[in-house]
């Protein structure tokens, strides 16, 4: 697949290693040599430096012949245009776009990204995406991560197995026979820096990170089986007041009420109209490394302390006083990866990449075949994917246990007629079923492959 790709900053080398490494024919487009210089010196990718917008730079990057544009720059206006002319001088087939300016998202004018007007087939907003993952996560007191597939029935948790964890040590099929009315499946295992997808003889260990798949009803089951009972947050507090602090705290406002909330916000004038916008969170002008503006906030009877600023440092040492203050949990928003992997020693219970969650939106619509979501992991060492079973895909009508999976997939997962099904060796997949699995880096073709929509189809 040829794809060009406007914008080479984080989330552009982020999406463009990823189709690189998968042998796609990737151009990168930016303004800035050094950039260019970067992304080429380290990937398999051809670079251009020019205005992603401009009909020659455009061409220059194989524009008549791209089935794909993605316009990441960080200015929304360019890659609205660069996906217009895209479209309309090179008739690209599938344009996506970042923006980030929520007037542009405004359901009164849903109309705009529309093939008449503003030909764009796909917008991802990394505030909107954001903001749900930090919701998610809340919701799931005790899970690193959180993913919601198959209409939200279900739900992949990252989970930490402690040391009192009493499913250590113990063979997954044998899981399975201890808890056969528990519709999870273990799917991948991260274990001593590695990643794999495990098969039913493997164990977890203490320290394990799992991966599970399971029945949205069956999350909290899960997670006290893995050792973890928090309780979800009553009384939270949210350091900054950006586009994405607004949206978790209008979310909190509206769905769980009871929740007691406070904002610390640095800029006054923010402050104020945070103030005005919301209906019962207390906002505090002030830096969330101000001692004095935390106790403040309450920040020594607060369950969560959730850092949204765009300040990685501010995040991380604020969210580490927070819990020295007396706060029982932090999540805390970091962007620059290489502080990513020190978040244990520092203390911060989970952490937000907000890279790979824009870059996991933008992966769903960049697979072939019925691929309805895509989540990354582990910096994309692996996939959670949900796609839709076709007649034709090799998957349906036979028992799981004769079937022989592409090595580094695991299903977690089945979607049927409104009801989660937990598979074992006898479930047969259906056309139209809906099959969340595991799938290792390596393995991604191979799920394409499978629910590919095949020339008998038609």
């Amino acid at each position: 697949m040829k794809v060009i790709i406007c914008g080479a900053g984080r989330v552009g080398y982020g999406i463009a290693e990823r189709l690189s490494e998968e042998g796609n024919d990737v151009s990168v487009i930016d303004m800035q040599p050094s950039l260019i210089a970067g992304i080429t010196e380290t990937l398999d990718v051809s670079g251009i430096v020019g205005h992603g917008a401009h009909p020659e730079i455009l061409a220059k990057a194989g524009a008549d012949e791209a089935d794909m544009i993605i316009a990441v720059t960080l200015f929304d206006e360019i890659n609205m245009v660069a996906c217009q002319v895209a479209h309309s001088l090179f008739n690209v087939p599938t344009k996506i776009a970042r923006i980030r300016a929520q007037s542009y998202l405004a359901p009164e004018y849903s109309d705009l990204f529309s093939r008449e007007n503003l030909p764009i087939d796909v917008t991802i907003s990394p505030e909107v995406e954001v903001g749900k993952t930090v919701l998610r996560r809340i919701s799931f007191p005790g899970a690193t991560d959180v993913v919601r597939f198959a209409d939200d029935r279900i739900v992949m948790v990252a989970i930490e197995c402690m040391e009192d964890c009493p499913v250590v040590e113990t063979p997954l099929k044998q899981l399975s026979e201890l808890f056969p009315d528990l519709n999870a499946t273990v799917t991948g295992i991260f274990s001593q820096g590695k990643l794999f997808v495990p098969n039913s003889s493997d164990q977890l260990h203490s320290g394990d990170l799992a991966y599970v798949v399971c029945d949205k009803g069956h999350v909290r089951r899960t997670l006290a089986l893995f050792g973890h009972e928090e309780q979800e947050a009553a009384r939270i507090v949210i350091a900054g007041g950006g586009n994405i602090g607004y949206f978790v705290a209008k979310a909190i406002e509206d769905y769980q009420p009871k929740t007691r909330l406070k904002i610390i916000e640095s800029d006054r004038e923010r402050a104020v109209a945070l103030a005005d916008k919301l209906r019962n969170a207390v906002v505090l002008n002030g830096s969330a490394l101000d001692q004095k503006m935390l106790l403040q906030a309450d920040i020594q009877d607060a369950d969560l302390i959730v850092a949204l600023t765009n300040n990685d440092q501010i995040n991380i040492l604020g969210s580490v006083m927070a819990k020295r203050l007396g706060c029982k949990q932090n999540l805390v928003l970091i962007n620059d990866p290489s502080y990513q992997d020190f978040t244990k020693t520092l203390g911060i219970d989970a952490h937000i990449n907000p890279r790979a969650v824009t870059i996991s939106g933008i992966l769903q619509h960049v697979r072939k075949g019925r691929i309805r979501s895509v989540y990354a992991v582990q910096k994309g060492s692996a996939e959670v994917i949900e796609a839709e079973a076709l007649e034709t895909s090799p998957l349906v009508g036979r028992p799981l246990r004769e079937i022989e999976l592409p090595p580094g997939i695991r299903i977690g997962a089945i979607y049927r007629d409104q009801a989660v099904i937990r598979p074992d060796g006898d479930t047969k997949i259906k056309a139209k079923d809906r099959v969340v699995l595991f799938a290792a880096a390596a393995a991604v073709r191979h799920v394409e492959q499978l629910f590919r929509v095949s020339i008998q189809y038609f």
